[in-house]
């Protein structure tokens, strides 16, 4: 009797395993039908995203990205499509992050240094562009709301050729790279920064510097999206109060008309209405 019971349970789990066996092997053709209907369906390629959240001056090791699948169609620019593209085998230097990337974002070459490169201010500088800092205050600096990233009208004031008083608008939609020595552009809080470093071309850098020796300096901060092409912008002090003819002429005294007349033997002097 034991045996007998013995057998069957043995035949009961073979069974078992044998029913979730197949359904295994079932559950993987169904998951591979789906894959490739759907690869039939939106082209794909393999890029590289964040296995990980990752900041700014992190580096970047090879475990902290990992390989998907993606629409091709869809591809970001920018988009690492091999691992030896992020770490190339015969450089033996790393990468390191400039922006914030979250967790499953494509990894973006905007976003990181080349192989070696710190996250400093030099590895975002352009071709023929120069780093360059202004000292600014709570005032000139807009109150301490400006980030890395923003953009910065530059105006100047100072004593004109003809020795008046005036301000001009000197440069436009400059880009802040650092504020004091901080470059990193995801900070969210709003710091009374002392300089502002940007990037510009030699012949910007030399009339800022002017600008800066000869007068005083002012920002105002430009829109996200404002595209608006300024033109040339200049104020004098004659023309934020009116010509001096203007004024004079506002605050021209009244004519008095005046006759002498003798009365009783003594000389007197009487005001009359004035007739021209």
């Amino acid at each position: 009797m034991r045996l007998i019971f013995g057998l069957v349970l043995f035949l009961g789990i073979g069974l078992a395993g044998f029913a979730v066996k197949a359904a295994m092997e079932r559950f993987g053709q169904y998951q591979l039908a789906i894959e490739q209907q759907r690869a039939a369906i939106t082209p794909t390629v393999e890029v590289y995203v964040a296995a990980r959240p990752l900041r700014y001056g992190e580096r970047l090791v090879p475990e902290d990205v990992k390989a998907i699948r993606w629409p091709a169609e869809f591809v970001p620019n920018g988009t690492f499509t091999t691992l030896d593209e992020i770490f190339p085998p015969n450089e033996d230097t790393q990468r390191t992050v400039l922006r914030v990337i979250e967790m499953h974002e494509p990894l973006l070459a905007s976003k990181v240094t080349r192989p070696g490169e710190d996250a400093g201010v030099a590895s975002r500088l352009e071709d023929g562009t120069r780093a360059f800092t202004l000292q600014i205050d709570v005032v000139t600096g807009v109150s301490g709301f400006l980030r890395t990233g923003d953009r910065v009208d530059v105006y100047w004031t100072g004593t004109g050729r003809d020795g008046k008083s005036l301000t001009r608008l000197i440069r436009s939609g400059i880009q802040i790279m650092a504020l004091d020595q901080s470059a990193n552009s995801d900070r969210n809080n709003p710091v009374i920064a002392r300089t502002i470093t940007f990037a510009a071309l030699p012949r910007d850098i030399a009339a800022l510097t002017q600008a800066q020796a000869s007068g005083r300096l002012t920002l105002a901060l430009v829109g996200i999206d404002d595209q608006t092409q300024v033109e040339t912008v200049e104020v004098s002090l004659d023309g934020l109060l009116g010509g001096r003819e203007e004024v004079a002429e506002s605050f021209e005294a009244p004519r008095i008309c005046t006759v002498r007349q003798r009365n009783a033997g003594e000389l007197a002097v009487v005001q009359v209405p004035c007739t021209n």
